[in-house]
């Protein structure tokens, strides 16, 4: 699953540390996500979304291949 947490905290000019400390995780699990390692759960998806005052969807893109 593709993912556009970089750029939406680019946009906010914060850190993935302190995206981290706003949705209660980990900078590890923010660098993670970047990276497509680690997919988040819905919970904090929605804070994500929050943060960044953007849908769900628009941060987390599902591709082809994620269906199989």
């Amino acid at each position: 699953m593709k993912n556009s947490i970089k750029v939406e905290r680019a946009k906010k000019n914060i850190t993935q540390a302190e995206l981290a400390n706003l949705i209660h995780v980990s900078r590890q699990t923010i660098n993670a996500m970047e990276l497509g390692k680690y997919v988040p759960s819905t919970v904090l998806a929605l804070r994500l979304a929050k943060i960044f005052e953007v849908e769900v969807s628009q941060i987390f893109i599902l591709e082809e291949s994620d269906w199989t």
